[in-house]
């Protein structure tokens, strides 16, 4: 088995990918090589991809994208308001929400991803993926969906409902051997095979 190689300059793509990191590891990558460390470790890993692969420390969309002057903390909100690809969660922003939608309107994971996707369409649109989200969400509370980036949540959640005579401890264990190793960190009755 590959062992987990050094996070530098030197790491190929490849092995970045194949690889899982913590997010203070990516951040701390980017503090040493001068690259942007804001957002989410999926955006980071992915700018730490896209600068092994060119060597380039700001990606062309990322240029093009910081154009937009609209202030999300101040700027009078309608449902014909564009979001813009500077578009921010701002307490503005859950105001106007509040007031087209109720008090029940809160931020979720799924529909913040949507916002932040969805650069050109309107706050009116953003009303209605909220409800639709929130329709869904409430339809399926048997399996909550757990965001991308919280691979070791999703894994620990797997590990238990596959094992429920296993502990906690126990899975925190098959968890660091399957993160150690190459590949993605999804868990699979496998994993209770290859400890090590």
């Amino acid at each position: 088995m590959k062992d987990r190689p050094e996070l530098n300059t030197k790491i190929s793509v490849q092995d970045f990918t194949d690889f899982y990191w913590c997010k203070e590891e990516l951040i701390d990558f980017c503090r040493s090589e001068n690259l942007d460390k804001r957002g989410g470790k999926i955006e980071i890993a992915n700018r730490i991809t896209e600068f092994l692969r060119t060597g380039e420390r700001e990606s062309y969309q990322e240029k093009i994208l910081k154009t937009s002057r609209f202030d999300w903390n101040t700027e009078k909100l309608t449902i014909e308001t564009e979001i813009t690809d500077n578009y921010r969660n701002t307490e503005n922003v859950r105001g106007f929400f509040k007031n087209q939608i109720g008090d029940n309107f809160k931020f979720n994971v799924k529909f913040m991803n949507w916002m932040k996707s969805s650069q050109g369409r309107t706050l009116g649109d953003a009303v209605e993926q909220w409800t639709l989200i929130t329709n869904e969400m409430q339809t399926d509370k048997s399996h909550k969906q757990i965001a991308p980036q919280f691979e070791y949540n999703t894994y620990i959640r797997d590990f238990m409902k596959a094992n429920p005579d296993k502990t906690l401890r126990e899975a925190i264990i098959f968890w660091k051997i399957n993160k150690s190793k190459p590949g993605d960190n999804k868990y699979t009755q496998s994993d209770l095979k290859h400890r090590q």
